[in-house]
């Protein structure tokens, strides 16, 4: 397929030093990270030093205010490694828009240096133990007192919650506010916040070393200084960001496809049974020539998306479409592979078995599969 016209040289450039020192600092230690259930913060520090840390951060804060299409490049290249790396690109594309959008110029100056070196890892939390979906239903309360609020709640599935210095809280400051999301605010908790606690690292059956937590807060208190942007407006601010979180996801399950697409048509071809290639009988051959139309038929509608999403675009309803139908597309190709790897796609040894644990959770982060066609179909006048 040819390059989309929202990649250029530079872009092209800046891929292949990307690449380079991936294979280098995290395709080597890959498998001994989801051993040990953990990425090391020395990885981000490292992906600090090169620059491939918040690249839509301006110089002012010690970025480079680079395009969206960098933004595209990390989550690819670090979803061709594996999925476990999502991590960074929540840091990069999912909360730093926040302090972006709605923090104070005091509070970028204090946070975005950090974020940008990697010593600052972040995270955001919407889901309680009582509440995914329907975040107008959070019961975390931020009760002012003075200069601070006091925090009260729990929050689960966590990405980055172990590691993370810096969270995005979604929480109630006005908990008696009709309808319930008008008083839904978004608070900044600091990781040596007095009454804020971790619970364990969640264990999953997929993305083992990617740091998923639950996190508590007992009387918590966060300075007034950390509200992001007004109290009351965070659940707008929240659609207002989601169309990008979105995107991400759906960005990377194409890559995620395309890497079993990969491996799969290398082990097809290398695998001998009856004397012959299994690539040259007919039903490989029309399983993986199906598979591989579906996957370039999504990779042509995200690329479009991309490019309207970087011209600023309302796209919530395709994206939507995107982000429910690129995850599911993902899940077939994922099942499809382990089939033709025969036994050895059910073994740890070979990739495509990792693959196929760490896919399905894309189709249920970022807002369900289900929520995303309740949001088209709104979208539709249903």
């Amino acid at each position: 397929m040819s390059a989309p016209l929202y990649l250029q040289e530079e872009h092209q450039v800046f891929r292949y030093s990307l690449r380079k020192f991936l294979e280098k600092e995290a395709a080597p230690h890959y498998e001994k990270w989801e051993k040990d259930r953990l990425i090391p913060r020395s990885f981000w520090e490292k992906m600090g030093q090169q620059g491939f840390l918040c690249p839509c951060v301006p110089e002012e804060f010690g970025g480079t205010e680079a395009d969206f299409s960098y933004s595209v490049i990390i989550n690819e290249e670090l979803e061709r490694i594996g999925s476990s790396l999502i991590g960074i690109g929540l840091h990069n594309d999912i909360v730093i828009p926040y302090f972006l959008h709605y923090g104070t110029t005091e509070q970028k100056q204090k946070w975005l240096p950090g974020c940008i070196t990697g010593q600052t890892i972040t995270a955001i939390a919407m889901s309680e133990p009582g509440a995914g979906s329907d975040l107008s239903a959070i019961k975390t309360t931020a009760v002012r007192e003075g200069d601070h609020y006091i925090v009260n709640g729990a929050k689960t599935f966590i990405t980055n919650g172990i590691h993370s210095d810096l969270i995005v809280i979604v929480c109630k400051t006005d908990p008696k506010a009709n309808p319930p999301h008008k008083g839904i605010s978004l608070l900044v908790v600091e990781k040596d916040t007095p009454g804020f606690t971790r619970g364990k690292k969640l264990d999953k059956v997929g993305l083992h070393s990617q740091d998923t937590a639950e996190l508590f807060f007992e009387d918590a208190k966060v300075p007034v200084s950390n509200l992001l942007g007004e109290e009351g407006k965070g659940f707008y601010y929240l659609m207002e960001q989601l169309q990008q979180e979105r995107l991400i996801v759906a960005i990377c399950a194409i890559a995620g496809a395309e890497r079993i697409m990969e491996l799969t048509l290398d082990y097809v071809k290398e695998r001998k049974a009856f004397g012959k290639a299994i690539s040259s009988f007919q039903n490989t051959q029309f399983k993986l020539v199906e598979l591989q139309t579906e996957v370039e038929i999504g990779r042509t509608y995200l690329d479009q998306l991309i490019m309207r999403h970087i011209n600023g675009e309302d796209i919530v309803k395709e994206v939507s479409m995107a982000k429910w139908w690129t995850t599911e597309l993902a899940k077939k190709v994922s099942a499809e592979c382990v089939q033709l790897h025969g036994g050895y796609g059910y073994m740890e040894e070979y990739e495509v078995a990792r693959r196929f644990r760490d896919i399905p959770v894309a189709a249920i982060y970022a807002g369900t599969n289900e929520i995303m066609k309740t949001i088209i179909a709104k979208k539709m006048g249903l």
